[in-house]
């Protein structure tokens, strides 16, 4: 069962990191391609009906979480303790910056809200981004199961690193890369006009940043962890995965140059499946490795809620899961389409 909620926590991060990972991408280049009032507006409304229930599935993975492997939760949120209170504000300013725009005509303080929410969109990218590094790199876990780490020191991965070094940092830009990507396929989906040709430029200039990144984070990887290649040579069907990787981003390039909008959608989130669920696949059965030696890393056997409780638990989470994902498809059926210029979806 211990594996089962492994990968159910693995998907419900994926699944928020794809939903709300388009609300993210799109606050970033918000003041990219909307240039007038108008414009910016309908970058709002293309996401508008979703981004709030985008971010249920967050919490609905902390609550898993927290469930499933007590001990990780506790003390991810004792070490990363800084870092996530700035991830709150930033959501909340986020937040601020969407909801409040709409509630002023003066033309400062409407800049002032779009500039909060393209920039919140851009910190939380780089803070999701640098918050996966750590786990990859490690942490310093104490025999107690516990750690502190500093927003930086040295900048050098090491026995106690900061949670910012080198290795979080490219980390951080991959995510930054890749959510803008992401955020500017799903506006070009949704619009139409400057603002989609505006989006499409954006597609056409980060794609190559994107290879770029890709390799980087993979060399930095390999150089700082070689070990994340051990369950690929253990079950060589994991090779799929950098294969799915590979295919995506060439999928994202030749559809989103034909003007297949959706396809080329539909390509990143698989670019982004792929890069989150080989993490996954690489530290399984490590939840969060120990960058003071292996016999201290948190893992589905040390971290792990009682059996019992795994099985009663697997049972509500099922039933809430299709409820959550029949309320999710029936949001975005009804607001199919593109944003027309007086506000409404077309169909």
């Amino acid at each position: 069962m211990a594996s089962l909620w492994f990968l159910i926590v693995a998907l419900m991060i994926v699944g928020y990191v794809v939903l709300d990972g388009f609300d993210l991408g799109a606050g970033v280049i918000h003041l990219i391609v909307g240039k007038t009032d108008a414009e910016r507006a309908s970058v709002i409304r293309a996401i508008g009906p979703v981004w709030d229930g985008n971010e249920v599935w967050l919490l609905a993975a902390g609550g898993t979480l927290y469930f499933a492997f007590p001990l990780l939760y506790a003390s991810s949120f004792q070490g990363f303790y800084l870092p996530l209170m700035m991830v709150l504000w930033l959501l909340m300013l986020r937040a601020i910056g969407i909801e409040f725009r709409h509630q002023s005509s003066s033309p400062v303080w409407r800049h002032f809200f779009d500039t909060a929410f393209s920039g919140a969109s851009a910190l939380l990218a780089i803070f999701f981004g640098a918050a996966l590094g750590n786990v990859i790199r490690g942490v310093p876990l104490g025999a107690d199961g516990y750690f502190f780490e500093a927003l930086w020191t040295n900048w050098r991965v090491g026995p106690n690193p900061g949670i910012l070094d080198w290795y979080t940092v490219v980390a951080g830009v991959v995510a930054l890369v890749a959510l803008t990507v992401h955020g500017a396929l799903y506006v070009t989906l949704k619009t139409e006009g400057d603002v989609n040709v505006r989006s499409r430029k954006v597609v056409s200039a980060l794609w190559p940043v994107l290879i770029v990144v890709t390799l980087v984070s993979l060399a930095a990887t390999l150089y700082i962890r070689p070990e994340v290649l051990t369950n690929f040579k253990l079950v060589p069907v994991g090779f799929a995965i950098p294969a799915l990787v590979v295919g995506s981003l060439l999928g994202i390039f030749f559809y989103h140059r034909s003007g297949k909008e959706k396809s080329a959608f539909i390509s990143s989130c698989l670019y982004l499946t792929g890069m989150l669920g080989g993490a996954a696949f690489a530290l399984y059965p490590d939840l969060l490795p120990a960058s003071t030696g292996e016999r201290y890393s948190l893992n589905i056997y040390n971290s792990a809620t009682g059996s019992y409780g795994l099985r009663v638990g697997f049972v509500w989470w099922a039933i809430g899961s299709v409820i959550a994902i029949g309320y999710f498809v029936f949001l975005f059926r009804m607001f199919k389409g593109k944003v027309s210029e007086a506000g409404g979806y077309g169909h």
